[in-house]
């Protein structure tokens, strides 16, 4: 990027926040912090109004806005496959409000770039599954969370708990929602287990915002999640695949904790963090024949023990006759 689009990229980044911290403007562009201030100082050169604190970051005079932005072709292909993923992955309230604003954008756009996204709309599709069709997304639980968190107000949820196959009534003061392997989860601070739960949207049947305010002081989503993967005592797996058989693992590895991955000859490195050691080891031997165990150690024993007793049960076995 040459510093021209540069200087103009962050002063649209300055209007996205109250407060930019250099050192954020730095992370997006790669770029030193002795370049971002004289950026900056670019920009007010410029004439255009920004304010500096030190240890604080840069902020501008309130009521400074710049004219409508033009898009990219890039930029706008991003927003509708944004739109069709909003539309079918969370609930209608937010998916209405996406649509709402991609006409805002579609209305900005050149006449060439509108024509290039009525080409390529009905070539991006997203699928629900099955679970996903049946949903409680309908009820608006997005939104209607995070409003609870924005106005510090306690929700009453009706909550479908799994393993006791019973629904109750809870009050919980959420901190977040964030989407893992299909399902919608809402991490709140539950009244009735004085603690932190887990909550799947798709189990919560209804749900409203109560007249009382909470004062408790929650940790950050992202900081919180964090912490609970620590918890949780996760287990670092390193293997080797054949890129005959790596193709097939696609849809199975991120249910068993995937990371990341990389090529080696003929063999791809693929790197989990699983809480369940005896659980990888059973996903492991349904294609061991095509693979092995880099780490840890406990998994390749995990796995001799569990082919030794498969092994003594292969053996004859004589059954007595039914009575």
């Amino acid at each position: 990027m040459n510093r021209i689009d540069r200087i103009s990229a962050i002063l649209i980044q300055l209007q996205t926040r109250r407060v930019i911290k250099a050192q954020d403007i730095a992370d997006r562009f790669d770029i030193s912090l002795r370049t971002v201030y004289r950026d900056i100082r670019s920009l007010e050169e410029a004439g255009v109004p920004i304010i500096g604190e030190a240890g604080i970051g840069y902020s501008l005079v309130e009521g400074y806005r710049l004219p409508p932005v033009m898009f990219t072709r890039d930029e706008a292909s991003a927003f509708l496959t944004a739109e069709k993923l909003v539309a079918q992955l969370t609930d209608t309230s937010t998916s209405a409000d996406y649509s709402s604003a991609m006409y805002k954008i579609k209305a900005v756009l050149k006449s060439s770039e509108k024509e290039y996204l009525e080409d390529i709309e009905s070539s991006i599709a997203v699928l629900k599954t099955k679970r996903q069709e049946n949903s409680a997304l309908e009820l608006n639980l997005i939104q209607t969370t995070l409003k609870s968190i924005a106005e510090k107000r306690a929700m009453i949820i009706n909550y479908f708990t799994h393993y006791k196959q019973e629904s109750n009534e809870r009050c919980v003061e959420p901190i977040g929602v964030f989407f893992l392997d299909t399902y919608w989860h809402l991490i709140a601070f539950c009244r009735l287990r004085n603690d932190y739960r887990d909550f799947r949207l798709d189990r919560i049947s209804d749900l409203r915002l109560s007249n009382e305010l909470f004062s408790r002081q929650h940790p950050p989503l992202k900081e919180y999640l964090q912490f609970s993967c620590q918890e949780k005592n996760l287990h670092e797996v390193v293997i080797r695949v054949s890129k005959k058989w790596h193709t097939y693992l696609d849809n199975q590895k991120y249910y068993n904790g995937f990371i990341s991955e990389g090529k080696y000859g003929d063999e791809i490195e693929m790197t989990f963090m699983t809480s369940s050691i005896p659980g990888f080891a059973r996903w492991y031997m349904m294609f061991g024949d095509e693979a092995y165990i880099k780490k840890p150690e406990i998994l390749v024993e995990t796995v001799r023990s569990m082919l030794s007793k498969i092994s003594k049960r292969l053996e004859p076995v004589v059954f007595e006759p039914a009575l």
